[in-house]
């Protein structure tokens, strides 16, 4: 294995290995830290984690295990996959988890950059955008586990660290690969082991990569991923993963448990042509309503059926506060888990999932430890293949177009 992977979520994780995948490297993401070897012909390996809002000290933990685990597998360098809009709280977990991998590591610098241009996100002057909008003005302060405040990187990143903040800015990555290396090492040179580093573009984060040969640890969204594999392969041959894709007949499901503001549009878009069954998560947490109930249901509908949970952020806020986030949460993981046992034992062989709290839910319920990586649905998502007869799309709340639940399902199917 030559690049080892730390994601934070299981939609990110998906995100990254669709784009070391697009590179031509033979990827395959693994749920949880893998209890044997991987296979040798694996180039690039993709731990998902469910870590992003866990309490610090545990996504610490979790991450050190899974870097303990690459790194027996021989990666030559490492990532800590997070969110492009960098979700996080003022006491991580990004922050911490980046100097514990770091310090493990023997770092001494760490480039942190989470843009993706392909999906509008984009780091200037240190500040993260989100299309126009800077990500405080983006809909993401409104975040019910990790809302966003401050688009400065640099001030949102030291809020969580020991250390301080560095920032390669836009001028020198323009310049190209070597001036980024220059610039690179004059934050080092200042005592900076984190450094934020501007992108713009694609061609922004090729120039990133091709700098960063010679760097052990890397810490952003997917795009980052982009220059990698060129550092890396040499000259092994890539994988062309689209030849062999085929996709699954039979029913199809969504399941929908983000509350973003692209998801609830996907949502309101699908209602005019599928069925809709809402989830209640006051009547979840009293035992009022049960994945049994919600299963035949969706069984029983025509179409693409899709259950949700997608309400206003205020809204959810609101039950949190009253019944706890933790219960809530907690409470909504294990009903989605359980849904989606049931879907499948019910003959669901493609599942489409929205939000990466209930992604991750998904498919630790249903117990996927490896996932194979298949073409790409829209950018960020690409189809996935959980076992012999079920494939999958597990979706960041924020991406995907207004059609993504139809398109997904189209894509997921056989005769695609």
């Amino acid at each position: 294995m030559l690049l080892g992977c730390i994601g934070d979520d299981f939609t990110g994780s998906s995100d990254l290995a669709n784009t070391l995948t697009r590179e031509g490297m033979r990827t395959v993401q693994y749920t949880g830290v893998p209890a044997g070897s991987a296979d040798p012909s694996v180039q690039a390996g993709v731990i998902a984690l469910k870590s992003r809002t866990a309490p610090v000290g545990q996504a610490v933990e979790q991450s050190l295990a899974a870097l303990a685990w690459l790194r027996e597998q021989g990666c030559r360098q490492f990532l800590f996959k997070v969110c492009s809009t960098f979700d996080s709280t003022p006491e991580g977990n990004i922050g911490p988890v980046a100097e514990a991998l770091a310090e493990a590591l023997g770092a001494e610098r760490v480039v942190v950059c989470p843009a993706f241009p392909g999906t509008g996100r984009s780091v200037y002057q240190g500040h993260l955008f989100v299309d126009d909008a800077l990500l405080n003005e983006s809909g993401m302060q409104d975040h019910p586990l990790t809302p966003m405040k401050d688009a400065d990187l640099r001030r949102w990143l030291a809020r969580q660290t020991r250390g301080s903040v560095g920032h390669v800015a836009a001028i020198d990555v323009l310049a190209g690969s070597a001036a980024i290396g220059a610039a690179l090492q004059r934050e080092q040179d200042a005592g900076h082991r984190l450094i934020i580093v501007d992108a713009l573009r694609d061609e922004d984060l090729r120039a990133i990569g091709a700098a960063c040969a010679d760097v052990r640890l890397l810490t952003g969204g997917s795009g980052i991923a982009l220059g990698l594999p060129a550092n890396l392969l040499g000259d092994a041959p890539a994988t062309n993963v689209a030849r062999r894709w085929h996709g699954e007949s039979g029913r199809c499901v969504v399941l929908c448990g983000s509350c973003s503001n692209a998801t609830r549009g996907q949502l309101e878009a699908h209602r005019r042509d599928h069925p809709a069954f809402a989830i209640d998560p006051v009547r979840v947490l009293n035992g009022e309503q049960t994945p049994g109930e919600l299963v035949s249901r969706l069984l029983g509908a025509d179409g693409i059926p899709v259950a949700y949970s997608s309400g206003d952020p205020d809204e959810v806020r609101r039950i949190q506060r009253e019944h706890g986030r933790e219960a809530t949460a907690a409470a909504l993981d294990g009903f989605f888990a359980e849904t989606a046992r049931r879907l499948v034992e019910g003959g669901v062989r493609r599942l489409i999932t929205a939000g990466g709290e209930t992604s991750g839910a998904v498919v630790e319920g249903l117990a996927l430890h490896t996932l194979e990586i298949g073409p790409e649905i829209a950018p960020g998502v690409p189809a996935l293949r959980g076992g012999p007869e079920l494939v999958l799309a597990l979706k960041s709340g924020n991406f995907g177009g207004e059609d993504f639940f139809a398109t997904a399902a189209a894509r997921l199917d056989r005769h695609a």
